[in-house]
């Protein structure tokens, strides 16, 4: 009967929710506010940011000087979010640290809209308007103990005056920023005029800053992957409107050449007498060509791929540190696109200090993708994840860390509008902590200057607006900067040849992520994995794994989930614990926290608030998420997209339920203070209702994501 009365509940709070958002309450998130908030964790930040100098790599992970962990838990700031007003930049570095923000990952830096000044016919200048904002904002966050990451080519939209062919057919020029050498010269001096910039606020020129933590070359920017995806062809019939799109004709045909210079060092001269055309040339492939052909001619074209995306990075690295003295550590690029083998790309990307990957969970561009339904058993869009662990954005990134190497997650999101998004900042949090990995950035804090979205609606990828996913990256810092989520006890190096790294390139989407035949996809939710090697002995047969209730060998994380409607993931640590999914139909408890929840999907995370275990804290973080909404916003049929985005403010799904604590060592009384979306007392605080040893919580009023509960003893 109770389990009767469980899901009537729970279809009772999917109908209510059904009637529309615009019933939900308001809740918004003001970073002009600048107050102050019992749930400030800028206690596990060390300010200033660098002070004892540069960040190392040791053992492969971060360490500062003095020899001690650093893990990187971060936010991207996307174009002019990262060059905010400069009387605005203490309140929202604050705001930040509050949050448990300890690095700013700068993207979009060369963009239009953002340093490179915009007026003129060249792309070859910094706007010194902007560089001051961006420079008050680095040394603000400095002082607050937040390291930067400087983005260098992400999206320079180049211009006639920059001396490149093909200017208004360039575009952004991915693909062709690996191999022309006027792109290439151009990254250079681009590279030169921002990193010898002194900071006037610092009195430090950003290549001689310990708190630029990171420098990153490009963004998602294969050449590999540009070749299967058809954008080396030079076939353009329109101007580039978008970020992907094919390189120009003269930048095709200087490609062709290059790769029958490299040929003669590198194929037999019969082989190449074969594949020439009439002209004498060996031509490139197209991809279902490529698909197609022979694996002596696939391998040669692959291989001169690969070589070009390694030269690059090796003399990219050589410029930074030996012309330009850069001290901060280097990362080439990311593993970003999961569809197809990372393996070439990871393999030059090793050449540098760091690898790192990118992830989304149902990106918006590829929901109306058909092909994209094949990851999964699970019906796309809008497919929680915790159904699908398997294919979940943990098991995706893995695949990409490797022996010695620290790993960074340097973009990952649930993008709005999704309806499951408040699974995925703790469920990432968890198991990157259990992967032992060394560093995420949530994209993106937002597009503009934070202070000046009042009127703005929630988007795709702006977290600004969002409470629900900024107060789990509070708990998140809890979790995964203090390290409460054990490592895993076994780590598990896979080893790959030569050979099967190309040949990854040609496996389907059968295959995905990991493009390894065999290995069992639950493996990484279970133990640590990585790549010991990409030209060595290849790893033989994988050891079956649990495809149900998974646990992590320390016992400390449990995914459960055997179909649509199912999924669950229980996180359980003396300082930092979780539930996470179909609560309403899915019963869950750790030590310290049982949840009864009306509330179809829900995401709920305790974390003590001091060095004690939950059991023994005085101050306590409790997150409760649910959905989110702009007022006024609509689906279309099949929920692929929004109809009407609707506007601002932003509506919180209401909760009902209630949550029992339990286990708090002698405690006499407990009670909840509310909060609002700046982290500020929301009303009075809430006397939780005891039953001998336990502490009953009700959820709903009033409406808010989260608390921070008072044990006295």
């Amino acid at each position: 009967m109770k389990k009767i009365m469980s899901v009537v509940l729970a279809m009772c709070a999917a109908a209510l929710g059904a009637r529309g958002a615009d019933d939900w309450p308001a809740f918004k998130v003001d970073w002009r506010a600048g107050v102050e908030s019992p749930a400030d964790v800028s206690f596990l930040l060390q300010a200033p940011a660098g002070k004892d100098g540069f960040i190392k790599v040791k053992d492969g992970h971060f360490v500062k000087p003095d020899g001690s962990r650093l893990r990187i838990w971060g936010l991207n700031a996307t174009g002019a979010a990262g060059l905010p007003a400069t009387n605005n930049a203490p309140v929202i570095a604050a705001a930040l640290a509050r949050r448990g923000i300890n690095c700013i990952r700068f993207h979009f830096l060369d963009s239009a809209w953002a340093l490179t000044d915009a007026k003129g016919d060249n792309t070859r200048s910094l706007n010194p308007a902007a560089l001051d904002r961006l420079d008050r904002f680095v040394f603000e966050l400095k002082q607050r103990g937040i390291y930067a990451d400087l983005n260098l080519n992400v999206y320079r939209s180049y211009k006639p005056g920059d001396g490149v062919r093909e200017s208004e057919w360039l575009g952004i020029g991915k693909g062709a920023t690996y191999f022309d050498e006027r792109l290439l010269e151009l990254q250079r001096e681009y590279a030169r005029n921002l990193l010898t910039h002194t900071n006037a606020y610092t009195g430090r020129a950003y290549r001689e800053e310990p708190a630029v933590a990171v420098v990153e070359f490009v963004n998602e920017n294969s050449l590999v992957e540009a070749w299967l995806a058809n954008r080396l062809n030079g076939n353009q019939t329109t101007k580039p409107n978008d970020t992907w799109h094919d390189i120009p004709p003269s930048y095709a045909a200087d490609l062709t050449k290059q790769f029958n210079a490299w040929l003669p060092q590198h194929v037999p001269a019969a082989k190449l007498a074969a594949w020439r055309d009439a002209s004498g040339q060996v031509p490139r492939m197209n991809k279902q060509q490529a698909l197609k052909a022979d694996q002596d001619r696939f391998d040669a074209e692959a291989c001169f791929y690969m070589e070009v995306e390694g030269r690059f990075f090796r003399t990219m690295a050589k410029f930074l540190r030996e012309d330009l003295g850069v001290k901060s550590l280097l990362i080439g690029d990311s593993d970003h696109n999961h569809g197809m083998s990372g393996y070439p790309h990871v393999a030059a990307l090793a050449q540098l200090d760091a690898v790192d990957g990118h992830i989304y969970w149902q990106h918006p561009r590829y929901l109306n993708d058909p092909r994209s339904k094949r990851r999964s058993g699970f019906s796309i869009p809008n497919t929680p994840m915790v159904d699908d662990p398997r294919n979940s954005s943990v098991v995706q990134l893995s695949r990409t860390a490797i022996v010695g190497k620290p790993f960074t997650v340097s973009e990952a999101n649930h993008p709005f509008p999704a309806e499951y998004a408040c699974e995925g900042v703790p469920v990432l949090a968890a198991y990157a902590a259990l992967q032992d990995w060394d560093g995420i950035f949530w994209y993106s804090l937002a597009h503009q200057d934070v202070t000046t979205m009042e009127k703005n609606a929630l988007a795709h990828f702006d977290l600004a607006k969002d409470a629900v996913k900024l107060n789990q990256i509070a708990a998140g810092a809890l979790l995964f900067l203090r390290g409460d989520v054990q490592a895993a006890k076994q780590t598990l190096a896979r080893s790959y040849s030569h050979e099967q790294v190309l040949a990854s390139l040609r496996m389907g989407w059968k295959d995905q992520p990991y493009f390894t035949p065999g290995f069992p996809l639950t493996l990484p939710l279970i133990h640590g994995v990585r790549v010991s090697s990409f030209d060595g002995p290849s790893t033989g047969a994988f050891a079956p794994a649990a495809t149900n209730d998974i646990a992590s060998d320390t016992g400390e994380l449990v995914w459960r989930a055997s179909g649509k409607g199912t999924g669950l993931v229980v996180v359980d640590t003396p300082r930092s614990q979780a539930l996470i999914g179909h609560l309403a139909t899915q019963r869950g408890a750790t030590k310290n926290l049982r949840a009864e929840m009306q509330t179809p999907f829900t995401a709920i995370t305790l974390g003590a608030l001091d060095q004690q275990p939950i059991a023994m804290a005085q101050r306590l973080l409790l997150t409760v998420g649910a959905r989110m909404a702009n007022s006024g916003m609509t689906w279309n049929a099949n929920k692929t997209s929004l109809e009407n985005w609707g506007n601002a403010p932003a509506r919180l799904e209401p909760l009902a339920g209630k949550l029992i604590f339990q286990g708090l060592d002698k405690a006499s009384a407990v009670t909840a203070q509310p909060l609002d979306g700046d982290g500020a007392p929301l009303g009075a605080p809430i006397k939780l209702a005891r039953a001998n040893d336990t502490w009953t919580l009700d959820l709903g009023q009033p409406a808010t994501p989260w608390y921070v509960l008072t044990v006295q003893r």
